[in-house]
């Protein structure tokens, strides 16, 4: 199985401040919705508690945690508590690939075992209280990029790059 994550980072790879993103591109939701799509997505509890409690719908949710949450009645979503333990459950869904959606935590401890990464950079730099881990590209390399300009509906510029493991 494929373990990708999956981000939206400004240039000094902040992801979001207060348990919010940091902007509205809506290709980005576009593009995190159709590559996701009809896949398990791992994410940890304030990642989860940033989408108002709800799972994501077309998607199997995997929240990792320490804490109970109540997700009875959510046939979508389950609980894990360790990052092995959400991997497992996803792997039980018998998919190609599972996505890694966040946070800062989580992303640090999936970064070593992931062999993708599609990421929305955001060209510019902005504060944030979360950031995603730096990319070394000793380990990894880029593989796609595409550039959109800033424009009526989208604040910053940014670009949709894909990066695979050496």
């Amino acid at each position: 199985m494929i373990i990708s994550l999956i981000v939206a980072a400004s240039e000094n790879n902040a992801i979001g401040k207060d348990n919010k993103l940091l902007w509205y591109l809506p290709n980005d939701m576009k593009f995190f919705k159709n590559t996701t799509w009809a896949m398990p997505v791992i994410m940890g509890r304030k990642t989860f508690e940033s989408l108002a409690g709800e799972p994501l719908p077309g998607r199997y949710n995997i929240v990792v945690t320490r804490n109970h949450i109540d997700l009875s009645g959510r046939s979508n979503a389950e609980l894990a508590f360790s990052p092995e333990d959400a991997l497992l459950k996803a792997k039980e869904k018998d998919c190609k690939e599972v996505f890694i959606a966040g946070g800062q935590q989580i992303y640090n401890a999936y970064l070593p075992v992931a062999t993708k990464i599609y990421i929305t950079r955001v060209h510019a730099v902005l504060e944030g209280d979360a950031f995603f881990p730096a990319i070394d590209e000793k380990e990894w390399k880029k593989v796609y990029e595409l550039d959109f300009p800033a424009d009526e509906k989208h604040a910053y510029a940014y670009s949709f790059q894909t990066w695979v493991r050496i």
